[in-house]
């Protein structure tokens, strides 16, 4: 049967409905008992046992069975699937008829009394059955799905209603994501926001998307990273603050990236980097416990351990570890030799930047275990305090998970003068590329009133997510991921 001739069937029930005066489109109904629930309580009725219990259900009708007079139809009420029964001597005449008419996909009310089928499947027998919802459009089976992968992300509300998996991974980012505002609530850290929309963007490198403001006639952007302004709030006297916000960055779209994404950003007063470093091992080896039972997931087919302590090795040790470079001893043109063979293209060549990108291909695949690399090329951010004792390095980490960047870290530059020596750095670095960052010297005057010792963290929450729940792509984990527009023909 053609699509058109399905939608003009359900079409020409959803009319006899009404001739027959139900309405296909309630206004309300009130279950009294999620199918969850119900199995739970009634998890020790004997097969063939019938109770006098009346209960009251609703959900999306998804399969139908048996023909004359026993029906048995299996609903989801979004908490899982429940049995229920149409019998011919039993079910009043008017619903018993009227389930002719009622197709997969609809919504529909059930008040009935529990029993378990000598099969032993729990079931709710029909006394009276309501009509909520007449779906127009036919579902695709379960086994055949979604054709088209991009399908399942662009009608996510198909693969929601066909693929309880999927409903079970949103469930468990949400777990995730309320167990990290518990971790912090409980660690005294004050939950803020930050705008979205901002006159000027920083906190990263990153290009923006642009919007306008006709209010006041100028350009805004949608936030890159909430950094400046969690780090004006530490300035302003919080001790500890953290927000789970969304980012934007105008960037490629792969497995691991999408436009915008979710983000937990962090600051503590009176850190450094290893009081951070001792946090995140913490609020991970828990999350994990707390989500899957253990410390240990398989991800993809690989084994990984949450549990602390994650090792600590510098960028250097990586490099000398994995890729046998000792980079002090390293000259210039090596490097570059190097970087050439590693198809490796700098806009500028500075050694930081070549050590940084070195790591980014030489080592980080081997990282599949938590690890922490710290102790970064100064080149490598302009928010960061320099390295006690070595001015060429920054007092940076980034942990790794499956050779993957979970995180990011530092003990936060609070001195308003190198800041603004950092951001002029930075912006003429990026002129030279075309894409030139704007110094936001309302930031560096704030720093004048004083900011004090402070360290800060960004974590990835899909990224976290898709390691959780065992996901091989970002897009997985976000409900509405950004997608390719589709061609449209103009009318």
């Amino acid at each position: 049967m053609s699509l058109e001739e399905i939608i003009n069937e359900k079409t020409d029930k959803l009319n006899k409905l009404k001739e027959k005066g139900v309405e296909p489109y309630a206004y309300s109904f009130k279950p009294d008992i999620k199918s969850i629930d119900l199995q739970k309580k009634y998890e020790n009725l004997a097969n063939g046992e019938r109770t006098k219990d009346n209960v009251k259900i609703a959900g999306r009708l998804m399969i139908r069975r048996g023909f004359g007079k026993l029906v048995f139809l299996d609903i989801d009420d979004g908490y899982g699937k429940i049995q229920v029964a149409a019998k011919a001597d039993e079910t009043p005449e008017e619903d018993f008829n009227n389930i002719d008419l009622i197709d997969r996909g609809d919504f529909i009310g059930v008040e009935g009394l529990v029993f378990r089928t000598q099969r032993g499947e729990l079931t709710i027998l029909i006394k009276k059955m309501n009509l909520l919802s007449k779906s127009l459009m036919p579902l695709p089976d379960k086994w055949g799905g979604l054709k088209d992968v991009d399908d399942k992300y662009r009608q996510r509300h198909i693969d929601l209603i066909i693929n309880s998996e999927t409903r079970e991974v949103f469930r468990k980012r949400e777990q995730i994501i309320q167990f990290i505002r518990k971790f912090m609530n409980d660690k005294n850290f004050l939950e803020v926001e930050t705008p979205t929309l901002q006159p000027l963007y920083g906190g990263a490198s990153a290009r923006p998307f642009i919007t306008k403001s006709h209010a006041w006639k100028s350009d805004f952007y949608l936030s890159i990273s909430p950094e400046l302004y969690l780090k004006r709030l530490i300035i302003g006297g919080f001790p500890r603050v953290y927000t789970i916000c969304k980012n934007f960055r105008n960037e490629d779209v792969d497995r691991t990236h999408n436009p915008e994404f979710t983000m937990m950003e962090c600051y503590a007063t009176y850190w450094d980097y290893n009081d951070v470093m001792d946090m995140v091992e913490e609020m991970y080896e828990k999350l994990a416990v707390q989500i899957n039972g253990t410390t240990k997931i398989n991800y993809q087919g690989v084994d990984i351990d949450f549990k602390r302590p994650w090792p600590r090795i510098t960028m250097k040790e990586a490099l000398k570890k994995y890729a046998n470079l000792d980079v002090d001893k390293t000259e210039d043109d090596q490097l570059k030799k190097l970087l050439k063979e590693n198809d490796i293209e700098l806009d500028e060549y500075k050694k930081g930047l070549a050590i940084a990108e070195l790591f980014d291909a030489l080592c980080e695949k081997h990282l599949i275990q938590p690890t922490f690399i710290y102790d970064y090329p100064k080149e490598t951010t302009a928010l960061c305090k320099l390295k006690r004792g070595d001015p060429d390095l920054i007092e940076r980490f980034e942990y790794f998970i499956n050779g993957r960047e979970q995180g990011n870290a530092y003990s936060e530059l609070t001195d308003p003068k190198l800041q603004e020596k950092f951001f002029i750095e930075q912006k003429n670095q990026g002129k030279k590329k075309g894409e030139e960052q704007p110094v936001d010297m309302d930031f560096v005057n704030a720093l004048k009133y004083g900011m004090p010792p402070t360290g800060g963290l960004g974590i990835g929450i899909d990224r976290l997510v898709m390691l959780l729940t065992n996901s091989s792509s970002i897009r997985d984990v976000i409900l509405f991921p950004q997608m390719k527009p589709l061609k449209t023909t103009k009318k």
